[in-house]
């Protein structure tokens, strides 16, 4: 055989991989890696009033009692404002909770925020999901190294690595615990104010990136249902699903990588600045949360549940062990609906449950409209493909469909600059219930079977006519006829059954498409095909 210097390399990776397989193979999988190194048992801090924070939010919380103070955060840019200009004004404490956690643009400059409060002497704790990493991403865990910071990974792969061959061999080898999962989205400062909502951190999320925009919504929270939302936070932290990044690979957490990340943040930053981003500037202009704090930006005081899932939700659903499940409460919130219920998910998927929940509320002749994804918008084709057959089954009991276009008529409602509007890949991530006008719900839960089943989720059940009115209104502008397509079924008509068409405005005119809008012929040719295969209970 010719020389060759990769076939050691060659070796080395079938080697590991042989390893995987003996070890994914032995059955000693049923706990996610490193479930036995040792961890600290930590909680949200004791005493939140005696920061600025909590003595900013003192006095409106006595003025309210029994009541929480929320801001509606609709635009993408404000999101990520907020979260950096929190993490540079805490004083003791930052939890950040998130099912992705992006090494773009503005995941690298929170990154870089969050090492700076460390070394003001912040102690930080960051808890991220490990199903959806990508190259690069896994540089947060360099995090780990600095004292004052502790990364854990949730439900972690044995494989550490991004060749999708053998991770995927892994998921197939033991679904039964990787395809759970924690979707929750949360970020907790001094334990006094706090984010929460559908909002992942990237640059899609805060729809800075031309290529993708993740429409969302994050609600400012402070007063009493912060300590709430932090006693969830410790609940995840200390579970045993949640494992110090330590225990998974020592030479990604060491003093060295750390050095060699930070002279990655810190160029990244300049590198920004040269290029003309104001990222920068905008964080320190305080604003959005400085007019939050003081008034300028009034929040709305309101009675409000925390719901969520226990962080080993499965168990609980099975009965082996007691814990929380969020989709009854808010199930139950649907199910008390007098008039009507307007709904934002990006997924839709509602099985059999959901079907029966809609087919009561139209039987007492609840007003139901629903806007989720587009063939054309949608970014997850498979969850497209689930949604399709429950379109027509909808429609005969009177639900309206809407569907947001790519290429929005106007950006009204839609937390997206005019400028990105123009690049057409707008696309909803959003999950937003208002109830009768009085109620809302907002938080990480999509309606589909993966959210209620599959997933941990969190979010908010608030009373307030004031913020779900002003949902409401965005609603009505999203599903106005230039940014969406009503979803419409012809009756029968000679003989021939009934069928969709998809209405809409362009140039001022009234649009009827038979054939429903996409990217092209390849992309509805997936999504029929994905359509075929029985994955619903995984959707």
């Amino acid at each position: 055989m010719p020389f060759c210097p990769t076939t050691p390399i060659r070796r080395a990776r079938a080697g590991l991989l042989l390893m995987l397989v003996v070890t994914l193979l032995g059955g000693c999988v049923s706990l996610p890696p490193g479930s036995s190194y040792p961890k600290t048992i930590t909680t949200a801090l004791a005493q939140p009033e005696t920061t600025v924070f909590g003595q900013q939010m003192t006095q409106p919380a006595l003025e309210h009692p029994g009541q929480s103070g929320f801001r509606l955060l609709a635009a993408g840019v404000d999101g990520f404002l907020t979260r950096a200009q929190m993490i540079n004004a805490a004083e003791r404490t930052i939890d950040m909770q998130y099912f992705i956690f992006r090494a773009d643009d503005t995941g690298r400059l929170l990154t870089e925020a969050v090492l700076r409060a460390a070394d003001r002497g912040l102690r930080v704790r960051v808890l991220v999901d490990d199903g959806e990493t990508i190259a690069g991403d896994e540089q947060l865990v360099a995090l780990d190294a600095h004292p004052n910071i502790e990364v854990r990974s949730f439900n972690p792969f044995f494989y550490r690595g991004h060749h999708t061959a053998i991770r995927a061999l892994e998921f197939a080898l033991n679904a039964s615990r990787l395809d759970y999962r924690m979707h929750n989205k949360l970020v907790v400062v001094d334990n006094a104010i706090a984010l929460v909502g559908g909002r992942n951190i990237g640059d899609q999320y805060f729809q800075i990136d031309p290529d993708s925009q993740m429409a969302d919504d994050d609600v400012f929270s402070a007063g009493p249902v912060v300590k709430a939302l932090s006693a969830t936070f410790d609940e995840f932290w200390n579970s045993p699903l949640a494992i110090p990044v330590r225990a998974l690979g020592k030479a990604e957490t060491s003093d060295a990588a750390l050095a060699a990340y930070r002279a990655v943040l810190i160029a990244h930053r300049l590198q920004l600045k040269a290029d003309g981003s104001d990222y920068a500037s905008r964080v320190a202009s305080g604003e959005p949360l400085a007019g939050m704090l003081a008034g300028r930006l009034p929040l709305v005081w309101a009675h409000a549940q925390l719901v969520y899932d226990s962080p080993e939700k499965r168990r609980v659903e099975n009965g082996d062990m007691v814990g929380k499940l969020m989709h009854r409460p808010v199930a139950a919130a649907v199910s008390a609906v007098q008039s009507e219920l307007l709904m934002v998910t990006p997924y839709f998927i509602p099985g059999k449950e959901g079907m029966r929940l809609f087919g009561d509320l139209r039987q007492r002749d609840v007003h139901i409209s629903i806007l989720t994804n587009s063939l054309e918008s949608s970014t997850v084709l498979i969850a497209q493909s689930g949604y399709m057959s429950y379109r027509q089954p909808l429609l005969a009991t009177g639900v309206e469909i809407h569907e947001i276009r790519s290429l929005l008529g106007n950006a009204r409602g839609s937390g997206q600059t005019i400028g990105m509007a123009r690049f057409g890949n707008y696309s909803l991530h959003a999950k937003l219930f208002i109830f009768d006008r009085r109620k809302l719900f907002i938080g990480s839960m999509n309606f589909d079977q993966r959210s209620m089943h599959l997933n941990t989720e969190i979010g908010l059940l608030i009373d307030s006519p004031e913020l779900a009115q002003e949902l409401a209104t965005r609603f009505a502008a999203m599903i106005s006829p230039p940014n969406s397509y009503q979803v419409l079924m012809l009756p029968h008509t000679d003989g021939q059954s009934p069928r969709l068409i998809w209405r809409t405005a362009e140039n001022g005119k009234t649009i009827d498409y038979a054939e429903e809008p996409s990217r092209g012929f390849t992309q509805r040719f997936k999504v029929k095909l994905l359509s075929l295969l029985p994955l619903d209970d995984e959707l």
